[in-house]
């Protein structure tokens, strides 16, 4: 029976393994979560400190059939039922992204569904649609992960503008490697922000790169500056050093936030990537809406870290706009969103 394009009930089921996650949704019309399947690989790169982009690759063979199995049986629909796949093909690890491309792929071309493919960065910024409310065009998404931290002006659908991004290190990556300076292991976000609570941050007055000339971020001199303190500096406590830490990241996130709002001029704001989870951003952002009479979205904890339900929200939109793609899709590790 030949697939009938239609605007009412789209069923899209979104893959995303980009980098050490294996993960299957499925989302109704761009916002009903039906399922959302995640395999973590934590226990399996937490010994070495970070990930290993072979063994992530080799798990996301071994998973990613039962993980898409899953989140069908989850979300009490299956393959015939889907109106197309979305699959993530970059930015992100390539081994990792080749596993979801080549099984999305395979699946669209055996079973004659639409496949399109979406941009990581995308999904995050679309990581907020699912739910009950949604943030109006035009807005500002920060986007904070482990492998970017940028600003952008969303007027629409496939309408973004750069507005700053890091020049080096990402705020998810500082964290992990102050983490590891620190022996508190991997992943270093949630252990960093554990101890922050229990510390004083204003203990030690790390810098804060804030980059006055753009909105640009650059968090490589801090990461040293907490190296610099743990070979030459006075003791104190593990927990005063992450909070310490942690205050400067906060700080310059949300003064970059406040002048992109301004120099903008829009009163919403969107915030997505793993370091959203952070409680300590999470507040300062909180008050800065609050102050710049901003409207906030942010997503709940499970989806700020890599999810495929942001891969079909997003994937939903260029179902609608008829923007498919070929089997000769290709992942792209270096990406950038235009």
């Amino acid at each position: 029976m030949p697939r009938v394009w239609t605007a009412m009930a789209a069923l899209i089921l979104g893959i995303d393994t980009s980098c050490d996650d294996t993960s299957a949704a499925v989302v109704a019309d761009g916002k009903e979560i039906r399922s959302n399947i995640v395999s973590s690989q934590e226990n399996i790169h937490r010994k070495y400190g970070g990930i290993v982009p072979e063994l992530a690759s080799r798990r996301h063979i071994e998973m990613i059939w039962p993980v898409v199995d899953e989140a069908l049986r989850s979300a009490e629909t299956k393959l015939d039922l889907l109106s197309a796949i979305a699959v993530c093909h970059g930015p992100g690890l390539i081994g990792s992204l080749l596993v979801g491309c080549s099984f999305a792929k395979a699946v669209s071309f055996a079973r004659d569904i639409p496949l399109v493919s979406v941009n990581h960065l995308e999904g995050h910024i679309f990581s907020c649609f699912p739910g009950v409310e949604q943030p109006d065009f035009p807005f500002l998404s920060l986007i904070v992960s482990g492998g970017h931290t940028s600003l952008y002006r969303v007027d629409g659908f496939g309408r973004y503008k750069e507005l700053g991004r890091t020049r080096d290190d990402a705020a998810g990556e500082a964290y992990d490697k102050v983490a590891k300076l620190l022996g508190l292991g991997y992943p270093g976000g949630p252990a960093i922000d554990s101890h922050a609570q229990q510390g004083n941050p204003g203990a030690i007055d790390f810098p804060r790169p804030f980059l006055p000339e753009s909105l640009d971020f650059s968090f490589s001199g801090l990461k040293t500056a907490v190296a610099n303190y743990l070979k030459y500096g006075h003791p104190v406590s593990v927990n005063d050093i992450c909070a310490s830490f942690q205050q400067s990241v906060v700080d310059v996130l949300v003064k970059k936030t406040s002048w992109a709002l301004r120099k903008e001029r829009i009163k919403r704001l969107a915030v997505s990537g793993g370091v959203a989870a952070n409680s300590g951003l999470r507040r300062a952002l909180g008050r800065l809406a609050a102050e710049e009479e901003t409207e906030m979205f942010i997503p709940p904890l499970q989806l700020c870290t890599d999810n495929a339900v942001m891969i079909a929200a997003a994937g939903y939109h260029h179902y609608m706009m008829r923007k498919t793609v070929g089997l000769d899709l290709n992942p792209v590790a270096y990406l950038p969103l235009s």
